[in-house]
């Protein structure tokens, strides 16, 4: 039942970005199947590339050994070569910030800040878990499960309601900066 469901999802992907080119305006899926705009809008039920999980999943999945990796793609304003603390965000506990790595297209730039990060964080090991997160409604993290993905890691996890999620289920938070860009 779920190959024929992807299918569906990608013929209605190829159908949307046609309409839309030919109607002129910005498709919503690139070609390769990440989402381009309107990153705040409902968002589907599952990803291709990893497995959909909810709080209480994220709890267990810390109580395990290695604990995955929990990664935030939260955006924040880049402008002059450095990240613009126009408000203050917080994360997950024990988080890695890769601001803006959700985008649908990422310049080699941030490519590969995305992929340097992960390598390093994961030291090298593409089964490590890696939990992406945003905030529900959210596309960055879904974009950014398929990006990691496509790089090869192999134990990914998409928290798709994120930190609105945690926060409503009385968690703490850490006020959280951006890893270093580039």
């Amino acid at each position: 039942m779920l190959p024929r469901a992807l299918s569906a999802l990608a013929c209605l992907t190829l159908c949307t970005s046609l309409a839309a080119t030919a109607l002129g305006q910005t498709p919503l899926f690139s070609s390769d199947g990440y989402r381009l705009g309107l990153y705040r809008s409902p968002t589907p039920a599952q990803s291709d590339a990893g497995d959909t999980i909810d709080t209480a999943t994220v709890q267990t999945l810390l109580q395990q050994q290695p604990p995955p990796l929990l990664i935030d793609v939260y955006k924040r304003q880049w402008l002059n070569g450095r990240f613009i603390d126009s408000e203050a965000h917080a994360n997950l506990p024990g988080s890695h910030w890769l601001a803006n790595t959700g985008d649908g297209v990422l310049n080699a730039d941030w490519a590969g800040y995305f992929a340097r990060h992960l390598q390093r964080l994961s030291n090298g090991d593409r089964q490590r878990p890696l939990v992406f997160y945003c905030r529900a409604d959210c596309w960055l993290s879904w974009n950014a499960v398929k990006r990691a993905a496509a790089l090869g890691y192999t134990r990914l996890y998409w928290y798709r309601d994120g930190l609105d999620a945690w926060e409503g289920a009385g968690l703490p938070v850490t006020l959280a900066t951006p890893e270093t860009f580039p």
